[in-house]
């Protein structure tokens, strides 16, 4: 399946983008948003884009090879913050884009083991050369912190039944494939809820686990922190979630940039607080043309905020 960058043009025209300015992909994937980005940078301008798999950096280099403008590099996104500092000329950008969750091409490899739709080795990770794979997870995970991975990741209502079962069929058989995981759960979900859901039993356990090997959302809340540091006065932020607990952190965190913490009657009086970010326009929604086309884009949101310039007059609002 060819991949189609989700709200592709929407998120590189919330960036504003200067001609002449520097820019951040935190999440390269195939390059769709980054390609649009380009088209629309002078010679002046420059482009840093991160990806922490090593296929994607590949691909990337061989699509755009000799493309002076692009600096591509296999990070995490959650150390945005440290490769901006090293990279950018002066340190800062003048806009972060982030499209979160797994590409096209991962979940349509099996041997990536995203996805249930074909059998494949229960990997899951965004990196296959480092960390802990799913299978492995799977074989040391304790059925209380399983249980609690799917209830908390994947918003499973039969999170213990599914984590018992888990731990049950380990101790007769090691769990190595996505066939082999997709089976063991739907066979857990009792037989009147398999009825009356849209979507197969095993896809909030999948998300779930995949969230939890890979750390995706700790990722997520370091890369916020940092973005917001990492961008100049007028820089713009824009993120691009598909689940409720992507886009509740990203929801919260401009919150927190734009208005501080929350009041609490234990907390002792805070400092005057200057506000960091500013939030741009309502949550973006995917259009019934673009859902026609990429399905995937259904369940996208996007979210925009902009860094606070406290010289301008009127900033401390």
């Amino acid at each position: 399946m060819t991949h189609v960058s989700v709200l592709e043009e929407a998120a590189v025209n919330a960036l504003n983008l200067r001609e002449d300015g520097v820019y951040l992909d935190a999440t390269f994937g195939r390059g769709g948003h980054s390609r649009r980005i380009l088209e629309r940078l002078s010679a002046a301008g420059r482009l840093i884009a991160l990806d922490v798999d090593p296929e994607a950096i590949e691909h990337g280099r061989q699509r755009f090879a000799g493309e002076s403008r692009l600096c591509l590099v296999q990070r995490n996104f959650r150390e945005l913050g440290a490769v901006v500092h090293e990279l950018a000329p002066s340190g800062r950008v003048d806009g972060i884009l982030m499209d979160l969750g797994v590409s096209s091409p991962q979940l349509d490899r099996a041997e990536r083991g995203f996805s249930f739709r074909g059998d494949g080795p229960l990997d899951m990770r965004m990196n296959p050369e480092h960390g802990e794979s799913a299978a492995d997870w799977l074989m040391r995970v304790s059925e209380q912190d399983l249980a609690a991975v799917l209830r908390e990741f994947g918003e499973e209502r039969f999170a213990r039944r599914i984590a018992h079962a888990l731990v049950i069929a380990r101790i007769e058989q090691p769990i190595r494939t996505t066939a082999q995981l997709a089976t063991l759960i739907e066979a857990s979900v009792p037989a009147a809820a398999r009825r009356g859901d849209r979507i197969h039993p095993a896809t909030r356990s999948f998300q779930a686990i995949r969230i939890a090997v890979n750390d995706e959302l700790g990722a997520l809340d370091e890369a916020l922190a940092d973005a917001i540091d990492a961008l100049v006065p007028g820089g713009r932020l824009v993120v691009i979630s598909f689940h409720s607990l992507e886009d509740r952190r990203v929801k919260q965190a401009i919150r927190a940039a734009e208005h501080g913490p929350a009041a609490s009657r234990r907390a002792p009086a805070a400092p005057v607080f200057q506000p960091r970010l500013r939030s741009i326009g309502k949550l973006v929604r995917p259009n019934a043309a673009e859902e026609a086309v990429n399905p995937r884009a259904r369940s996208a949101r996007m979210r925009i905020a902009e860094r606070i310039d406290h010289t301008e007059p009127g900033a401390l609002r």
